[in-house]
């Protein structure tokens, strides 16, 4: 296909086909679409944070602000994220390349804390349509809205700041900042449940609404690390994307799919499943053994990267040629000049051969 219009291609070279088959800014509009253009394409990013912010102040910001003027409330609610962490800790460690920046990890984490206003703001306004239908509509509604577009934003938060830095070196670091983007996911929605938990106690005349919260608390700290999982899984193939640019947009959305399904699937046994009569205990027995399957394959693909790392790139020095150490250089001196002696007397002993023979 060829990128010149059939018009440009055909005119003479003095014909002016300015906003016919070609354009370069000469009038005041013109020129206000390139400062615009300009001003869109280099802030992009910053657009996009900010207006995550907005959305997050309008969406939650009464929510955090309650949590912040009830320190109780407050430790209770980040109490619940301590399994997520503790889970993002060990992801951390598996990075045997070299660890990630505190500061580009902390990025990742807010990030991920704006971005969810966006994925909550879909789910509350098309909630209500799927919850009309019944159960089937719940489980299309975790298929084809909560799922995809949880793991969605979580995405975005690594791609738009981690993705594009230095540090972003190597493929498991994906995982890591997948990790860390689904903390500050996590964190932020246990958050809003515990509070509206707290809320909801007290307007019932509770006496003891923290007590509530704490509740709340101890059931979403189950919760959080599946959005730790999901988002390293999705984070893990972004990171093998970004050194395989040839197929980065189908790696890319296999690892999207990846998560969104099997975060699909939990939110929709844990609807569905109490209406069967689950008990809490089975309902716990449940998260622990689903998260523990998908956790233990994601270890095993990191172990895969890490085992393959130490047996090729820390390998490449166990050759025979590799220069010596310091504490070797004797031993070789030494090889070198029993070496040469031998090589000495061979040459000696041939010589006497000779002389012999001409005698």
């Amino acid at each position: 296909m060829s990128e010149t219009d059939p018009v440009e291609a055909s005119a003479a070279d003095d014909r002016d086909l300015y906003d016919v088959a070609t354009w370069e800014p000469r009038s005041a509009v013109d020129r206000a679409a390139v400062a615009v253009h300009g001003a869109l394409a280099g802030n992009a990013r910053l657009l996009i944070v900010l207006f995550a912010a907005l959305v997050f102040l309008a969406q939650v910001g009464g929510v955090v602000w309650l949590a912040s003027r009830n320190p109780a409330l407050g430790i209770v609610a980040l109490l619940s994220a301590v399994p997520a962490f503790a889970l993002v800790a060990f992801v951390w460690r598996q990075d045997v390349v070299e660890k990630e920046p505190l500061g580009t990890l902390a990025a990742t984490f807010v990030l991920s804390v704006l971005f969810a206003s966006f994925a909550a703001t879909v789910n509350t306004a098309l909630g209500g349509l799927f919850r009309a239908v019944g159960v089937g509509g719940m489980v299309l509604y975790f298929f084809l809205i909560v799922g995809p577009g949880e793991e969605l934003v979580k995405w975005l938060a690594i791609r738009l700041y981690a993705f594009e830095r230095s540090e972003f070196d190597a493929v498991i670091d994906g995982a890591v900042y997948g990790a860390v983007a689904g903390l500050g996911f996590a964190t932020i929605e246990n958050t809003l449940y515990v509070v509206q938990g707290f809320v909801r106690a007290q307007q019932s005349g509770a006496t003891q609404a923290i007590g509530a919260a704490l509740g709340t608390a101890t059931s979403r700290a189950l919760a959080g690390p599946g959005h730790v999982i999901y988002s390293a899984w999705a984070g893990y193939y972004l990171g093998l994307a970004k050194f395989n640019p040839e197929n980065r947009g189908p790696i890319v959305v296999k690892g999207l799919l990846i998560a969104a399904l099997i975060h699909a699937l939990y939110n929709s046994i844990v609807t569905v499943a109490p209406l069967g009569g689950l008990s809490l205990l089975g309902y716990l027995g449940f998260v622990i053994v689903y998260d523990g399957i998908f956790f233990y394959l994601l270890y095993r693909k990191l172990a895969r990267y890490r085992d393959t790392y130490e047996g090729i790139v820390d390998g490449e020095g166990s050759n025979d040629d590799a220069p010596a150490e310091d504490g070797d250089t004797e031993s070789v001196e030494d090889d070198r000049e029993e070496t040469t002696d031998e090589a000495e007397s061979e040459q000696a002993a041939d010589a006497t051969d000779e002389d012999e023979k001409r005698r």
